[in-house]
């Protein structure tokens, strides 16, 4: 497999957020009949209102493996970081890209990308039983930031994971 990540192009939308979704509610982190699952498949609002990267197989057409949203910190779709600090949300990938680096290379894009503007660090949130990828974050070298641990609503908690630059 031989992976490239970009920004998601239109083509790129329905793949992208079907991934999403699939990724979210098919490993339990998410109710099928939650409204967030309408914000998961919106690979096209993520696009237009923040920044979506892509990780395709260059080598199948550039077929789409993940995903993830990347914000920039005060702006609507960071849920944490604050200006100054870059975010990732959603990260998603396909089943079968599990385990190949895929997540990985979207992460260090993100931070990538927060070095290309300027920024002084990245934070995102994260739920506390989705442990494969903590260990992902903390291999690239994001640490726990307990303080700003945060629930959206009664029942969900969410940790947050920071790095500074």
């Amino acid at each position: 497999m031989d992976i490239a990540i970009r920004p998601a192009r239109a083509e790129d939308y329905q793949d992208a957020g079907r991934i999403t979704v699939e990724a979210f509610v098919g490993d339990g982190y998410t109710s099928p009949d939650s409204s967030y699952v309408e914000l998961l498949s919106d690979a096209a609002r993520r696009a237009r209102e923040a920044e979506l990267l892509v990780a395709v197989d260059t080598a199948d057409g550039d077929r789409v493996l993940g995903c993830v949203t990347f914000a920039v910190g005060g702006t609507e779709w960071a849920d944490i970081a604050v200006p100054g600090e870059g975010e990732i949300r959603m990260l998603a990938t396909t089943g079968a890209a599990r385990g190949r680096g895929v997540g990985e290379s979207l992460v260090r894009a993100a931070l990538a990308r927060s070095r290309e503007l300027g920024l002084a660090g990245m934070a995102f949130s994260t739920r506390p039983e989705m442990t494969t990828a903590h260990r992902l974050y903390e291999r690239v070298g994001f640490r726990r930031t307990p303080e700003r641990d945060w629930s959206p609503h009664p029942g969900m908690n969410l940790m947050v994971y920071s790095l500074a630059f």
